[in-house]
């Protein structure tokens, strides 16, 4: 090989880097240049000899580049095929470029430094320890030569502890080889990294003359290389290195906190050190860190970078360091009060002042950061006893006052943490997410404070109630558009009457949990309460606010119960609340509310019902007032929504409960429906109920409107069925026998026991609901009716899309973030359309929810309803084919797996298989279909501009095809499988390069048996081959989540079901491939492998011996090793063969079927990297034919390839 082939070929490479980095380039230039290049790399001899001649200084910093890229690509794939002078020649070279082959430190591009570091890494991967055995003191060596290489040195021992300890890119004996080596010679590099770093720095300080700047700045890259070195370590080797020498790292790192080039790296690295878990005793020696001189430094560097304004570069310190003051918290709470004999530390209460501080900080992302350590501070058993934390506690609680207020959005500037924000939030939806979440976390910290000291937190609850009640209003520049001079919610009122609702409840929940009932102070209680309630006010959102605060305060009442009617008139006028402007827009039925106004109206519903299924006892004396009060509301048709009217009727039931006489709570429900009766069971309804086009013309959806926003003719018509339903749905859900046998039997409740031995009792509403039964059922078959063809045709022009999803839902299921801001302010002016819409959603909804809570109410009296099973099947599973999925999903979840869970082993065989045995079927038919087609789009991807965003469309469809998959699914294994031990072991990790970490432990217990109702099932035939097929079929479906939980939970309990039976060989070779094309489909997912690897493991194990047909399965997997299949083979038909260990039986089996593991996209088309072994370091082995060839190449022995 000439010198001249060499500069020919190398000016050839210059010419073509330089057109593929040319902006100006055409494509077709590019692309043959890219061309020339890649193939130059994969074919030229001389590869070498050019890489080093395009690295050379005097070239450009693109050229060199590419050359330092040529070297790398040559040790990556062809050192295994490359002469033994060859790499020598390479390696001393390498080392050169090192020595003397790059600018100076502040020169040299980053890149080439990273290129250059990374060639010598894939030489140690492949050749040390055992062939280059003086690596270490070779680079010690160059690192002595100056700043350029030992920055050059700290970059590759980076790189080699990321490749074999954080990332893991080798194959296991080499990474243990070199991994094992690192760690025999830590202290070496531990004492290296600390001379260099203590070294430079010195330097870097000393100097401070201008005319030194370069030399210092040299100085201080090094210190910065050695810092980042030494957070690639920390995470990872003994801690006794860490704290070794009187924990002088630790010492170092504290004083580099206020060098200001280098605080963040060593912070980063003390936050690493900090953090690490293991044993408590090896962790002891980090509580040096509340010594004076370290809580010094971390306190001042705190002040320092937070004295210096809003900059980013302080601000990530400070990020930094406060996780350093959290990470050190959660060891103190480790080692206090373990077996460490640990002291508090002396410096607690500065630690305690200076954590606080963070808490106060305008950042609301600090504020937040503090939480979790303030909880684990005050749940620990010793130091929640510390006077100094007691001390604490009511400034936590002082700042916790101001922290709730939800200020701080990035795009305002109300607050100083709205400069803040703009560093840590892309928005104002962002925030809101974020400061929501932060809230609630909170609220479980300040509950754990107040278990410490419950008077001073409700003290000052008390002290901000009554300044709220008495502060003048102030609404901010934002007027609400529910009414002038109302609140938004930015207003400053709200905001702070939010954040003191929110405290008070807090706060005082806590309180009667924690303090003994003759402490609890009732009578500052009590005047709260009657301040709150003589408090009046027109504005809906701060009205919201004073009603959870009379629900926060109810509980005093227990104590004084002739507050009780305060209570329940104040709760009753804001049933019935409205904004006087809004009686303007009284044009059709109902003036349109916003939705400010809907809220307090729902919340004081809600109060009442909480008030009631809470405290009964309380409110039953009061209970004819009650029910007078609501009759009054019932009986203006249009004075409340249909919700309304049946949360207040829900309330009446739960007090009727207490009656616990069958008789009497019989004849009250019977009184209180009895209007809904009527109107159910009317000729007129009866009709409109049974025929779809009687429905569609009842509630108006066949008309064509010429003013959708205010004509709605039917709107009473639909309100009335929306009553009857959520009437039966409340009775239903509400109505009860008492909890204790005892007085069940005393009250006529008891009827006896079932042959389990279950007690059976009577509901006081049976009665009236079966007597409503038929009827309902009429309405769900006509509703399942309206997606027939023929009905959609006849919905009006209106209304064509009155049968689609809501927006809501859609935004629901593609993630999409709700619109936050002007949520409570606009009117609800929903168009006819909107309304219809939400109409048949919720109607379908309740329908499905009223036959979901039948079986639980009504047990064996709904249980045995003369021919249920059919009836169902012809009403709620009529016209399947035409339902959307978004109508089926609820229909499974709300309704057939309640009814399923909840129905006696008595009723199996006469309602549960015949109802899911034709279910199962169809939808194992109508999912596969859908699948089909799912699969056939991804592989046409073709342009279809059938809709206005059909993008959007296919994505929700497919969305929706995977959420129904995991609710069949879902349903399959409730049904069929219990619950022992098969709790979520799905979510296993598993490293997927690493042979070793393989986790087939994400396996189930063995005990994952099938249930009753399971076995039940598998005994009929159609259900048993659905649900199997539906099992097995679903693995190879493109949803992760639904396979994970398939194969850890159903599927082999299914299979170990029928393997007694005779399953024909045919169906045995299915069910394996069906799990080997779910590894094809789902490979890619560590979690979805491990589990679906040690089902194929235990169906070829379990039937391997009966049937050979599985043999023949295994031969057709791609690059199969048939050799080492037959040695599998041979072990497992073998009895008489000692078992080799599981571990190792599933790790050959995983290596033979691992040709139809499928890959992430990432890594379908990479070249493949091989690293070979080397000769053992720790046992020895026997010299295998490789190595005696090697030992002999050249006539001299291999074991030592690089000599220094």
């Amino acid at each position: 090989m000439s010198a001249e082939q060499v500069s020919g070929l190398c000016e050839q490479l210059v010419k073509a880097v330089t057109v593929i980095m040319d902006p100006a380039s055409t494509q077709r230039y590019r692309l043959e240049a890219l061309k020339f290049c890649e193939e130059f790399k994969e074919k030229c001899p001389i590869c070498v000899p050019c890489g080093l001649k395009l690295a050379e200084k005097t070239q450009t910093a693109i050229v060199r580049h590419f050359g330092l890229q040529i070297l790398e690509h040559v040790v990556k794939y062809r050192w295994n095929n490359m002469p033994r002078l060859e790499k020598v020649y390479l390696k001393n070279n390498v080392m050169g470029l090192i020595s003397s082959g790059t600018q100076s430190i502040l020169e040299e591009e980053s890149h080439i430094k990273d290129v250059l570091s990374r060639i010598v890494v894939e030489m140690i991967k492949r050749e040390w320890p055992q062939h280059w055995p003086d690596m270490l003191k070779e680079l010690d060596t160059l690192s002595k030569q100056g700043e350029t290489q030992t920055e050059l040195v700290m970059f590759i021992l980076l790189r080699l502890a990321e490749d074999v300890v954080t990332f893991q890119t080798l194959p296991t004996q080499r990474r243990r080889d070199i991994q094992q080596t690192l760690t025999q010679n830590m202290e070496k590099i531990f004492s290296f990294l600390l001379t260099a770093l203590q070294q430079n720095v010195n330097k870097y300080r000393c100097m401070t003359d201008l005319s030194q700047e370069p030399k210092a700045q040299a100085n201080c890259r090094v210190g910065i290389a050695a810092l980042n070195t030494l957070a690639g370590y920390i995470d990872w080797v003994a801690l006794s290195h860490i704290t070794a020498d009187n924990c002088k790292l630790l010492e170092m790192l504290c004083l580099l906190l206020n060098e200001p080039e280098l605080q963040v790296g060593a912070a980063e690295c003390l936050l690493i050190a900090v953090s690490r878990k293991g044993k408590l005793e090896d962790r002891k020696p980090l509580m040096v860190l509340f010594g004076d001189v370290a809580m010094h430094c971390i306190l001042s560097a705190a002040q320092t970078a937070d004295g210096e304004g809003l900059v980013e570069k302080h601000y990530v310190f400070l990020k930094r360091l406060c996780q350093v003051l959290c990470a050190l918290g959660s060891q103190l709470c480790a080692l206090l009060g373990s077996d460490c004999d640990v002291e508090t530390p002396a410096n607690f209460g500065k630690y305690l002042e200076s954590f606080l501080a963070f808490t106060t900080h305008p950042s609301q992302f600090l504020r937040s950061s503090t939480q979790i350590t303030w909880g684990a501070l005050f749940r620990h058993e010793v130091l929640s006893r510390d006077p100094l934390l007691l001390a604490v506690v009511p400034k936590y609680l002082r700042a916790s006052m101001t922290n709730l207020v939800k200020v701080g959005f990035p795009s305002k500037a109300d607050s100083p943490s709205c400069e803040y924000s703009r560093f840590d939030f892309d928005s104002d939806e962002d925030f809101n997410a974020f400061f929501n979440s932060f809230r609630a976390q909170q609220g479980e910290v300040i509950r754990m404070a107040c278990r410490l000291d419950p008077l001073t937190g409700f003290q000052m609850a008390g002290e901000w109630l009554k300044y709220q009640l008495t502060a003048p209003v102030d609404t901010g520049p934002m007027n609400s558009k529910t009414g002038e001079g109302l609140c938004s919610i930015f207003s400053p009122s709200f905001v702070q009457w939010d954040a003191m609702t929110f405290f008070s409840e807090s706060v005082i929940s806590q309180m009667f949990r924690t303090m003994d009932k003759d402490e609890i102070p009732v009578n500052d209680g009590i005047d709260l309460l009657q301040l709150v309630l003589n408090f009046e006010t027109k504005d809906p959102l701060i009205l919201s606010c004073v009603l959870t605060n009379v629900s926060a305060l109810f509980p005093f009442v227990t104590y004084r119960p002739e507050y009780l009617p305060q209570v329940l008139s104040k709760l009753f006028a804001s049933v019935t609340f409205e904004v006087v402007e809004e009686s303007k827009f009284v044009v059709s039925v109902q003036a349109p509310r916003t939705r400010a106004v809907k809220n307090v109206r729902r919340h004081a519903c809600s109060s009442i019902i909480k008030m009631c299924r809470d405290y009964p006892q309380l409110v039953l004396p009061n209970f004819e007032m009650l029910y007078n009060h609501v009759k009054q509301l019932l009986s203006n048709e249009l004075l409340l929504t249909q919700m309304e009217k049946c949360a207040l009727m829900e309330a009446l039931v739960l007090i009727s409960n207490q009656f616990k006489d069958y008789e009497r709570q019989k004849a009250f429900l019977e009184e209180l429906m009895a209007p809904v009766a009527g109107l159910w069971l009317s000729p007129e309804m009866q009709r409109v109920l049974s025929d779809p086009e009687a429905f569609i013309s009842y509630v108006g959806a066949d008309n064509k409107i010429a003013d959708p926003l205010l004509e709605d003719p039917s709107g009473l018509n639909r309100s009335r069925i929306s009553f009857c339903v959520y009437t039966i749905l409340g009775v239903v859900k509400r109505a009860r026998w008492p909890a204790a046998t005892e007085e069940a039997k005393a009250g006529g409740f008891f009827l006896g026991y079932l042959p389990s031995g279950t007690p059976m009792y009577r509901n006081p509403c049976t009665e009236q609901v079966l007597k409503l039964f038929d009827n309902l059922l009429a309405l769900i078959r006509t509703h399942n009716n309206l997606y027939m063809p023929e009905m959609v045709a006849r919905l009006g022009d209106t209304f064509a899309k009155a049968l689609d999803m809501l927006e809501v839902e859609k935004n629901a299921i593609l993630g999409l973030p709700q619109p936050l801001l002007e949520l409570y302010d606009s009117p609800v002016y929903k168009t006819v359309l909107e309304r219809m819409q939400g109409f048949f959603c919720t109607l379908y909804d309740n329908c499905f929810h009223i036959l979901g809570n039948a079986g639980p109410s009504m047990q064996q009296d709904f249980y045995t309803v003369e021919g249920l099973a059919t009836q169902l099947l012809s009403s709620a599973f009529n016209n399947l084919n035409n339902i959307p999925d978004y109508r089926l999903r609820p229909m499974l979840r709300v309704f057939v797996k309640p009814l399923v869970l909840s129905c006696p082993a008595e009723y199996y065989e006469t309602l549960v298989c015949p109802m899911l045995g034709p279910l199962f079927t169809y939808l194992h038919m109508r999912l596969s279909q859908k699948w089909q087609v799912i699969n056939q789009r991804s592989m046409l991807c073709e342009d279809d501009a059938a809709d206005d965003n059909p993008e959007s469309q296919e994505m929700l469809e497919e969305q929706l095809v995977r959420l129904l998959t995991r609710e069949v699914m879902d349903l399959a294994t409730v049904c069929c499988v219990s619950k022992k031990g098969v709790e979520q072991n799905t979510t296993a990790a598993v490293d997927g390069d690493d042979d070793e970490a393989m986790a087939t432990e994400v396996t189930p217990p063995a005990n994952a048996e099938l249930t009753e109702l399971g076995k039940c099932l598998m005994k009929q035939e159609d259900v048993c081959t659905a649900v199997l097929i539906t099992a097995y079929t679903s693995l190879s479906w493109k949803d992760t989540l639904s396979c994970q939980r398939t194969t850890t939970q159903l599927c082999w309990p299914l299979l170990k079901q029928v393997l007694p039976g005779n399953l024909l060989p045919d169906a045995v070779s299915w069910f394996f491939t069906s799990v080997l094309k779910g590894l094809q489909v789902h490979g890619q997912h560590d979690g979805c492998m491990a589990a679906l690897v040690h089902l194929a493991f235990q169906i070829y194990e379990a039937l391997r011996p009966r049937y050979g047909e599985l043999k023949a399965v295994m031969e057709q997997i791609p690059d199969i090793q048939l050799d080492s299949l037959e040695q599998f083979d041979s072990k497992l038909l073998n009895p008489t063969l000692q078992k080799v260990a599981d571990k190792r039986r599933k790790d050959h089996f995983k290596r033979l079927i691992s040709g139809c593991i499928g890959k992430p996209i990432g890594e379908q088309f990479r070249k493949e990297v091989h690293i070979r072994n080397l000769p053992s370091l720790f046992k020895k082995v026997k010299p295998s034919l490789e190595t005696d060839v090697l030992e002999n190449e050249d006539g001299e022995g291999f074991n030592v390839l690089f000599e220094p």
